[in-house]
């Protein structure tokens, strides 16, 4: 049994302990340098060679006090994890033989990796190699503790040769600064002339799987593919509830501890833990922050939940779907906007009918998310994602917004009357226990089943899968709603009568954008046919989705915004046709591999010993009854030949799937012909699975995995 760890932790004291912070600059810098530093990440300024000199000295001092010896660029390529490249503090020997420590202002600000071998949708040829990675200041450096000891990583973003985002970084930095140069001409139409800066304020709440590692090195198909391909479902799985919100098992208490312990270090705000819906299946939410450090923090949540994981002898499972049959695993994006001076953009206040600025940024995203709606899918588009969206534990794949009663009723007294006189206030709960204090109820209650839902003073973004990069939807949601602004600024900067304009305004959107408010069951039928009828689009998957990428309406915003030129978005559009088919690729020859060296050679050990049964039943006696045995072999014999054809039909469909050069038409040809072999492949595999003796069947079984941690 593992020992149990005792040792008290102070959290206030190792908070950002790993984290050149704020806190940090101001110790070791001088304070000239140190108010350069900071009025370059306000103002956004390039930083001069002076500065980036002794910032890179006190960074690396403080980093080798920490034990680094090496540091790295550490950024966020279009493969939906993060990259690195290390180089030591050492420079050329001296004449004595010895090295110095060196880490200069240049080596700080770029570095030059190989753009060619990362995906570029056509940016980069094979031969033409050269990229950069440069210094993002606005996301402190940290120091990483691992196997290799210690690592001084430099947050950055990466582009290519040309100029060209390649990465999720540069066109989150670029949404950043539309959304906040537009929400600043709101507040200024308002009066307000002390703000300034407006940033996205974003906190994901991250799912996960957990089982032991050594069942997950025993199924080839977790570890190639993410999930499981085959896998029946054991006698309970989620259907109890009880493991929502249930008691943290000892082991994986241990390993939260330590995740903790790690985050905290790095400066990563984790707050809240808990065991998720599905066994085996748990989240972790911090603290929200900028969107931009909050996307970061997200890519060192993913990796230390794996690193840690590691250590404890468990495998943490992040695929939106690992296992068919139970809850797949999400990633909540909470977005709202901030400014500088603490005023939260989407804060309704007391009396939300008389906030006419808050009305008014409301009704802009209603605008946003309607208009965009598809785009805003394709956000949260990926292959795993499209084994959960739209199924009864996930958001629906049809875009919506729920706002609830109380925001609802505003919204329909604009409609109705052109103005909002009064709104649904919280009531005192009554809980019918003497010894229980009252409490005052919210005046609203909460949607599980909204994508994209008002909770108090936030949208809630419920369709990101749980192992993908929250960069590309808050680039989304910063850029759709900054055009919304955009547009609304531009009529009433030239009103002659703000507040009777305003207030047309509001009214027009409400009216116009109605359609996508939806604040009932969207697992349900009825709403399928209802979104249908209002006109709103269900897409189901994720080759649907990304033609949003490339319609004019997207190009044309994203350029005026400057957030993406037609290359780069066409270029993503080219890299997730190919990440569609490469991934689908890798599944099916996982499939027909561990189908035809491991599940075919066991099933037919075991219809052997069941033959072999027969024989001796019947030699010891005559008149023995072996129709039992009989039957069970004539089932398994039955769906093995079964199991054969589909293997025969699957290899067919993979095997043609790769002749097409195109990647549109390859990438539809595995959604429209693989997906559906592999499915009827595993029909017959997970019924075999049943009837074969367990001791006989090749792998760990789902009951085994999910219940024994």
């Amino acid at each position: 049994m593992e020992e149990r760890n005792t040792d008290r932790i102070n959290v206030a004291e190792i908070f950002g302990e790993n984290v050149f912070d704020d806190r940090t600059m101001q110790e070791r810098l001088p304070k000239k340098i140190y108010q350069k530093l900071k009025e370059t990440i306000r103002e956004g300024r390039e930083m001069d060679l002076e500065t980036a000199d002794v910032v890179a000295h006190e960074m690396k001092e403080w980093a080798i006090e920490k034990g680094a010896t090496h540091y790295t660029h550490w950024f966020q390529p279009l493969t939906g994890v993060t990259a690195e490249k290390h180089d030591s503090f050492i420079s050329a020997p001296q004449p004595s033989g010895k090295v110095l420590m060196s880490f200069s202002g240049k080596e700080l600000i770029k570095g030059e990796p190989d753009a060619s071998s990362f995906p570029s949708g056509g940016l980069r040829a094979t031969f033409e190699a050269r990229g950069y990675t440069t210094w993002d200041c606005t996301s402190p450096a940290f120091v990483r503790e691992d196997a290799s000891g210690a690592t001084l990583c430099i947050p950055t973003a990466f582009c290519s040769y040309t100029g060209e985002a390649l990465d999720q970084k540069t066109p989150l930095l670029r949404s950043m600064e539309a959304i906040n140069q537009q929400s600043l001409r709101l507040l200024r139409l308002f009066g307000n002339t002390t703000s300034r800066k407006v940033t996205p304020s974003v906190g994901a709440e991250q799912e996960y799987f957990l089982i032991d590692r050594e069942n997950f090195l025993a199924r080839k198909d977790l570890v190639y593919t993410g999930r499981t391909l085959i896998g029946a479902m054991p006698p309970k799985g989620q259907e109890m509830d009880d493991h929502y919100f249930g008691a943290i098992r000892e082991r994986v208490a241990a390993f939260m501890r330590d995740v903790n312990n790690e985050l905290w270090k790095l400066g990563v705000t984790s707050k809240t833990e808990h065991n998720e819906v599905a066994p085996a299946q748990h989240e972790l939410a911090p603290i929200y922050e900028e969107a931009n450090v909050e996307v970061d923090h997200n890519q060192i949540i993913m990796e230390t939940l794996k690193k840690v994981a590691y250590r404890h002898g468990l495998q943490c499972l992040l695929h939106e779907k690992p296992f068919a049959g139970v809850n797949g695993s999400g990633k909540h994006n909470n977005w709202s906007l901030v400014t500088d001076d603490g005023i939260n953009l989407l804060d309704p206040g007391k009396t939300p009918h008389d906030n006419i600025q808050f009305l008014l940024v409301l009704c802009c995203i209603l605008k946003a998310v309607d208009r965009h709606a598809e785009l805003l899918r394709e956000s949260a588009a990926d292959v795993g994602n499209d084994h959960r969206l739209g199924a009864n534990e996930a958001p629906p794949a049809i875009v919506s917004i729920y706002l609830g009663e109380q925001l609802q009723d505003v919204l329909n007294q604009l409609i109705s009357t052109g103005s909002a006189t009064h709104s649904i206030a919280g009531s005192r709960m009554d809980t019918g226990v003497k010894t229980l204090p009252d409490f005052m109820k919210d005046a609203t209650d909460r949607n599980r089943t909204s994508p994209f839902a008002f909770t108090g003073n936030k949208f809630e973004f419920r369709m990101v899968g749980s192992e993908d990069s929250i960069g590309e939807p808050n680039i989304v949601l910063n850029t759709i709603v900054a055009e919304a602004f955009c547009e609304v600024c531009d009529e009433l900067e030239k009103a002659e009568d703000f507040d009777l304009a305003v207030h047309d305004v509001i009214k027009k959107l409400a009216m116009d954008h109605q359609r996508i408010v939806f604040n009932g069951d969207g697992y349900s039928d009825e709403w399928v046919e209802e979104a249908k009828r209002r006109g709103l689009t269900n897409i189901t998957n994720m080759l649907d989705a990304i033609p949003a990428l490339t319609s004019a309406s997207t190009i044309e915003m994203y350029e005026k915004f400057g957030v993406f030129t037609e290359t780069e978005l066409r270029s993503r559009a080219e890299i997730e046709y190919e990440i569609y088919a490469k991934k689908l690729n890798i599944e099916a020859k996982t499939m027909r591999d561990i189908i035809r060296k491991q599940v075919i050679p066991a099933v037919i050990g075991y219809t052997t010993t069941l033959a072999t049964s027969i024989t001796a039943v019947k030699a010891a006696g005559v008149g023995a009854d072996v129709s039992t045995q009989s039957q069970m072999l004539k089932e398994v014999s039955q769906r093995l030949s079964e199991t054969k054809d589909a293997l025969e039909a699957l290899e067919k469909v993979t095997d043609e799937a790769n002749t097409h050069e195109d990647q549109v038409q390859r990438a539809l040809y595995f959604r429209d012909h693989v997906v559906p072999a592999m499915a009827n492949l595993r029909t017959p595999v997970d019924e075999l699975e049943m009837l074969v003796d367990k001791s006989a069947w090749p792998m760990p079984s789902y009951g085994d995995m999910i219940f024994e941690v």
